[in-house]
């Protein structure tokens, strides 16, 4: 019986790289081309991690640095 191992590793972010609302690129990874948020599933990143992209992306949003969405 062989099992698929579909465990993916957070390629986005180390361990020493420090999230920021103000770091727009970095946030801009995280969300599709409509200004929605990628799920956990799709970025690989931890709980921890995907709570902290998610309140940073919704502070920067608030700040009007990302868009809520994107009308292109």
């Amino acid at each position: 019986m062989v099992l698929n191992n579909n465990h993916k590793k957070s390629f986005f972010l180390t361990k020493h790289e420090n999230l920021d609302y103000k770091d727009v690129d970095l946030l801009n990874k995280f969300t599709t081309d409509q200004g929605k948020i990628l799920s956990r599933r799709s970025t690989g990143l931890t709980v921890k991690q995907q709570k902290n992209i998610t309140k940073c992306i919704k502070q920067a949003r608030v700040l009007a640095l990302l868009p809520f969405l994107n009308k292109d």
